[in-house]
């Protein structure tokens, strides 16, 4: 497969320099002939995860016109129905002219949206309209209050996406100049979420007056226009971390005279939407051990070891988020999100009810656990055959493979955190489990397939977007900036890569193993 060298590579040095027209969802954009419409179309949101590479075929569009023929690539990664229809990789097609595009974005995906939050005993920080927005590696979701409570809420995929599916991609591209157009594409994303909210709560999104904006501590940096070079290399120590004020225009929002509070991170690895996350489930308040699995790209983890408080960042990746899978997607309409072995073969449960696109992250971990059960899949992950779960999607050899590293991640992290303190699985009082699809999880199939310990029903708590509840709150709570800043201080790091523990731990976790590794520590 052709991979760096592209065919067209004489043909864009020789027409760079000439615009053309190019009709993108009824809108007419200037672009360089020579680039491609992924170049182009990127700074409008189009996800590419293989970065361009041609690898993922996920930046499929429909387009005609003046543009190149379609290259090896496209010609294995495209049916012949679909070339057929005008289906174009975005990232292989060359615009050699004027042409048209039509592309779906992600409006209608389903977003973890937080609960309806209430106000605390201070005063709210906002005076007419007050927003809160997480910054997710993979979405953004975000809630409008007014003084009778919540207004609105919605949640689109980061636009931030187009430059690479994990934080490691976007922070290479930051370093390589890109930083400028990181920051646009992330803002601006921001700023289409509250132009939506003021638009259902029949006011203008100018009329926001504050708003509290958290994420990781890399998505800040990038919101903010920051450059991540020391979160890029060791020692990794991050020389801002938030609990701090701006303002709208510095982000180039629709509410430019409007405060913006960015709550404390609290290291370079673990950021503000953990922060968060505690303040809204109150860990950390309990003398009894509790831990904290916010599952998502990231996966961090925070023990509440009788009110020590250690934390760490697993670096998981996608998978459980529905990207980087041969048919993974975003929990919209049209994903698998339930599987379930009956019968003898796997029967699927799609958004919507309607033809099945690809498979989310529940569906995932469900899949995963019929493959085990019906045999088809043995422990250490080698597949007998690609399990199909609907006409067009399957998961592959490969996907599996990414499965194991990021369910591998997560549960190294709760072992690693566990060993430190020497607690057997036992003596947790809870554990909550937050993040993208932590409301639709089957914890019976998590834990089956090792992703989470096995412990009673009753003791685990699903969270979903406890980030965006406990920005919330802060908006609704003055006063609860201060418990905020004294958990992001309270909160010790525990740096995993050199730690033998969790490589060990890593390694067995890999395995889909019942018995590769007790859920307990023997301390330090």
């Amino acid at each position: 497969m052709e991979n760096k060298e592209f065919a067209y590579k004489k043909n864009r040095a020789e027409g760079a320099a000439e615009e053309t027209d190019v009709t993108v969802n009824g809108r007419i954009l200037r672009a360089a002939k020579g680039t491609t419409l992924g170049e182009l179309l990127k700074k409008e949101g189009l996800a590419m995860p293989c970065a361009g590479m041609g690898r993922c075929g996920k930046c499929r569009v429909r387009a005609e016109g003046r543009l190149s023929e379609p290259d090896a690539v496209e010609q294995q990664k495209l049916s012949a129905k679909e070339l057929s229809g005008n289906i174009r990789l975005a990232c292989r097609t060359v615009i050699l002219g004027p042409c048209q595009v039509e592309w779906e974005t992600e409006r209608d995906m389903e977003i973890r949206l937080g609960d309806r939050a209430s106000f605390g005993g201070g005063e709210p920080l906002f005076d007419r309209l007050g927003a809160a927005v997480d910054v997710g590696t993979t979405t953004l979701a975000a809630q409008l209050y007014g003084k009778s409570g919540l207004l609105a809420q919605t949640g689109l995929e980061n636009p931030q996406k187009a430059y690479g599916a994990d934080v490691i991609s976007r922070v290479e591209r930051s370093l390589a100049g890109e930083g400028e157009a990181l920051k646009k594409a992330v803002c601006g994303g921001i700023g289409t979420l509250l132009d939506e909210l003021a638009a259902h709560a029949g006011v203008s999104a100018e009329q926001i007056d504050t708003l509290v904006i958290t994420g990781n501590t890399s998505m800040l940096y990038l919101l903010t226009g920051r450059s991540p070079e020391c979160l890029s290399h060791a020692p990794f120590q991050a020389d801002w971390l938030a609990g701090e004020w701006t303002d709208g225009k510095a982000l180039g929002l629709p509410c430019p005279d409007a405060r913006v509070y960015f709550p404390p991170c609290i290291s370079a690895f673990v950021g503000a939407d953990i922060t968060c996350a505690m303040l809204h489930t109150g860990l950390g308040e309990s003398a009894e051990p509790e831990l904290l699995a916010d599952i998502g790209t990231n996966g961090e983890i925070v023990l509440n070891q009788g009110r020590e408080l250690f934390c760490c960042s697993t670096a998981a990746g996608p998978a459980f988020e529905g990207a980087g899978l041969s048919c993974g997607m975003p929990g919209k309409e049209g994903a698998i999100f339930r599987v379930e072995w009956k019968d003898g073969h796997l029967e699927s449960s799609v958004i919507g009810g309607g033809p099945a696109k690809g498979i989310c992250g529940s569906g995932v971990v469900d899949a995963v656990s019929c493959l085990l059960q019906s045999g088809w899949l043995d422990e250490t992950g080698f597949l007998e055959e690609d399990a199909v779960l609907a006409e067009g999607v399957e998961l592959l050899q490969e996907d599996i493979r990414k499965i194991q590293l990021a369910k591998g991640a997560i549960s190294a992290g709760i072992r690693t955190m566990l060993h430190r303190a020497g607690l057997p699985v036992e003596r947790l009082a809870k554990v909550l489990v937050a993040g993208g699809f932590g409301s639709s999880l089957n914890m019976k199939n998590a834990i089956s397939i090792g992703l989470l310990p096995d412990m009673e029903k009753e003791r685990v708590v699903i969270c979903g977007n406890a980030a965006l509840n406990g920005a919330a709150d802060l908006l609704l709570d003055g006063s609860r900036r201060n418990a905020a800043e004294e958990l992001a201080r309270r909160t010790v790091t525990v740096a995993l890569a050199a730690d033998e523990y969790f490589k060990n731990s890593y390694m067995e976790g890999m395995l889909f193993s019942d018995e590769d590794n007790s859920w307990e520590g023997e301390g330090l």
